[in-house]
């Protein structure tokens, strides 16, 4: 992916047949089970993965990332007929999937989402809108999260609804300032009919659906964040080795080395931290949700700050688009927002905090 990052973002490209070459190493399921085509890898192999692919492109790797997620929600909350009808193409990335639980007036306060779906025989109908959807409008598959019943989360059921399906349609694609490489669109909902049969789980059990996978989008996206700051530090170290200033490489500046040392530090720092949590989301561990929320609050954000750092050390040169550090700069910032704004993380772990007995 690499010697394609900056065009994929410049050009706005949706890179689909090398998404489908990374399905054929496993990619495309990687957490998923193998008798519906997944790879049955774990999470901590999967944090593995996401850091080495970000390493090449943060924006395609994010989107695959999502893309995983949905598929190991149908996987895991499925039935077997659903599994097999959906699973064997998502695992192959013969199709795509998005996962769809903002709305315009519901983002951090995701269970008070608006989009209805109403049973009327064998068919629910969706009135409502969905934003900032990863892939949507160029995805086959959106897992969508909708009320079927009372106010609240409890009211709130998931529903696979398939491109085409009627009275669905999609906004314009968004000009973004990273994440490039993935198309970003509203969806729409107009009386949009789908079956009955495209539930996952029961009615009611939705919010718990949607939540469940984001945990692990959350170790997921912390991972893709792993992978941007350790290419930007040796892009910063690659730099310092033979940039020249007061006649002599800017490698032999102390102050440099020390900020480089912290740097490398700070790194594995995040990365122990992500691992930490993709053990204990595997393990299904009773701190599983606080890990999970410290682990992308600290990673997101300390590795943001080392991208930042990173393009500081180029100078005006870091500035210019023929420098692949800006890139990853401007492509981890939303991972601060996404997946659970990093204000909700901080909610979430003090709340862990003083509910303790």
């Amino acid at each position: 992916m690499a010697p394609h990052m900056a065009e994929w973002d410049q050009e706005e490209i949706f890179p689909v047949e090398t998404m489908r070459k990374a399905a054929q190493l496993g990619f495309g399921g990687i957490y998923v089970q193998p008798d519906v085509g997944g790879s049955g890898l774990s999470r901590l192999d999967t944090s593995v993965i996401f850091e080495a692919l970000s390493t090449g492109c943060v924006s395609t790797t994010a989107y695959i990332s999502i893309h995983n997620m949905c598929a190991w929600m149908i996987d895991t909350f499925g039935n077997n007929e659903q599994r097999e009808k959906y699973c064997p193409d998502l695992c192959s990335m013969e199709k795509f999937a998005s996962y769809c639980l903002t709305e315009p007036g519901s983002g951090s306060d995701a269970a008070s989402l608006l989009t209805t779906a109403q049973l009327k025989g064998d068919h629910y109908i969706l009135n409502g809108s969905k934003a900032f959807i990863s892939g949507g409008g160029d995805t086959d598959v959106y897992v969508v999260m909708c009320r079927t019943g009372q106010k609240g989360p409890k009211g709130i059921s998931c529903l696979v609804v398939e491109k085409g399906a009627p009275g669905l349609s999609f906004g314009k694609k968004e000009k973004k300032v990273g994440w490039n490489s993935q198309p970003t669109r509203a969806m729409i909902f107009e009386d949009c009919a789908v079956p009955v049969t495209n539930r996952l789980g029961e009615e009611g059990q939705g919010f718990n659906i949607a939540m469940r996978g984001l945990n692990g989008g959350r170790i997921n996206i912390a991972s893709c964040s792993l992978g941007a700051a350790h290419a930007s530090i040796q892009l910063a170290r690659d730099h310092l080795l033979v940039r020249k200033q007061f006649g002599t490489t800017l490698s032999n500046n102390q102050f440099l080395q020390f900020k480089l040392a912290e740097m490398a530090t700070k790194l594995v720092a995040s990365r122990l931290l992500v691992r930490e949590a993709a053990t204990a989301l595997q393990e299904n561990r009773a701190d599983a949700v606080f890990l999970c929320s410290m682990a992308k609050l600290f990673a997101t954000e300390e590795c943001f700050d080392l991208c930042n750092q990173a393009l500081q050390m180029h100078g005006g040169y870091g500035y210019l688009k023929d420098y692949a550090v800006q890139q990853f700069v401007r492509d981890i910032r939303v991972h601060q927002i996404l997946e659970g704004t990093n204000e909700v993380m901080r909610m979430i772990i003090s709340r862990n905090l003083l509910t303790e007995s």
